[in-house]
């Protein structure tokens, strides 16, 4: 509780889940793995209003939301990720899976004493430019920086990336509006 009274200045229904996910994490050695794949899926969930239409369903059953989650990453994520969506998704928290991802990756970097960085590419980073983002975003921000990749095809090029109240702005767009801010246009 301490933890999340540190987090989040309270205790409420999201940070709680979020807790105990990661605890669930922690045990089987896999918190990393499963942060980076609920994060995603979490996310792709925001980007998709029909998935996320289809898991918060209350008028579907929860047998088929769950093998809809099954369907989608049973191949690609770790078994210990697709039990923890299943388990928010009976328990009726699948309108808040972002929040509860969102709140994972605190509750893991905080743990870690690490700060996180939302990352929007318009293509996926390889490891090495994770790596080099990483060191970066380190060094302009003090802290040790864990970056969480979103592909967003709404990002032209580059990458655009957010720690707490700072954003870095190194998308093409962004560099495109200031050319054109500093030729008087």
């Amino acid at each position: 509780m301490e933890l999340l009274d540190r987090i989040f200045g309270t205790h409420d229904t999201v940070a709680g889940y979020a807790m105990a996910l990661v605890a669930v994490a922690e045990a089987e050695g896999v918190t990393r793995k499963v942060e980076d794949e609920l994060y995603a899926f979490a996310k792709a969930t925001d980007q998709n209003p029909d998935l996320r239409q289809a898991l918060t369903d209350q008028a579907l059953p929860v047998d088929n939301r769950q093998a809809l989650v099954r369907d989608i990453i049973g191949d690609r994520a770790h078994p210990v990720t697709v039990h923890l969506i299943s388990f928010v998704i009976e328990s009726g928290h699948a309108r808040d899976l972002s929040k509860i991802a969102d709140a994972f990756v605190r509750i893991a970097a905080t743990s870690r004493e690490h700060a996180v960085a939302e990352v929007r590419t318009a293509v996926p980073l390889s490891d090495k430019q994770r790596e080099r983002l990483e060191k970066a975003l380190s060094k302009a921000t003090g802290r040790t920086v864990e970056a969480k990749v979103i592909v967003d095809p709404t990002v032209v090029g580059g990458v655009i990336a957010r720690v707490d109240d700072l954003v870095f702005d190194g998308s093409v767009s962004s560099r495109l509006e200031d050319a054109k801010h500093a030729l008087g246009s």
